[in-house]
């Protein structure tokens, strides 16, 4: 097993692809062992977390083991597998920002409904209507503007804590917010008429 292993390392990178494409796994793993710093250095230029990069390199490599019979030659190997590198990592991005945003979007706006200790059945009747509008035009909101208003305005983070869940600034949320304020307010409008929202409950 040593001289074997001796061996690989002493070959061409074209012989060890060629040898891995004929499914070779020294010859394969030979070939990540090579690139694997470099493979990491780019990894953690993206996704900034070097555990994060670390998973994603090894994610890399099991594609690439994968697919390395696609490989046609047109490029270096190291191109090639830098490109499935970096594809994996934006990947992970992607993920993790749907993941960031998937909560906002079926957000429980439940707590924008008011509550009053004592009301009669035509008022608790009014009440949920008001707080089943509210909701529908708030989801209405772009995302973008929706998401910052949903985190400050519904679930009652501060600006900081709003920014830091979207990773944006806080000059960032603050003028989303206000964008979000300003649609939720003419959408209610267009609902109450000239008098406001607050004809939605007269």
């Amino acid at each position: 097993m040593q001289n074997n292993c001796e061996g690989t390392r002493s070959r061409s990178e074209e012989a060890l692809v060629r040898q891995a494409q004929a499914g070779d796994q020294d010859a394969f793993g030979e070939l990540m062992r090579r690139h694997y710093t470099a493979s990491l250095k780019t990894a953690i230029s993206i996704l900034r977390v070097r555990e994060e990069a670390e998973d994603e390199v090894q994610n890399a490599y099991w594609k690439a083991y994968q697919y390395v019979g696609q490989f046609q030659g047109d490029a270096q190997f190291s191109t090639w597998l830098t490109r499935i590198v970096v594809n994996q990592c934006l990947m992970r991005l992607r993920q993790a920002r749907r993941a960031r945003f998937v909560y906002l979007e079926d957000a429980d706006l439940g707590r924008l409904e008011p509550l009053a200790e004592e009301e009669s059945p035509e008022q608790a009747l009014g009440r949920k209507e008001v707080a089943a509008l509210l909701m529908r035009e708030i989801r209405r909101i772009p995302p973008l503007w929706r998401n910052a208003f949903v985190l400050r305005d519904v679930r009652e983070n501060s600006v900081e804590q709003a920014a830091a869940k979207l990773g944006i600034s806080d000059g960032a949320v603050k003028s989303r917010l206000l964008r979000a304020r300003q649609e939720l307010r003419k959408r209610l409008t267009a609902h109450a008429g000239r008098r406001g929202p607050a004809a939605l409950t007269a």
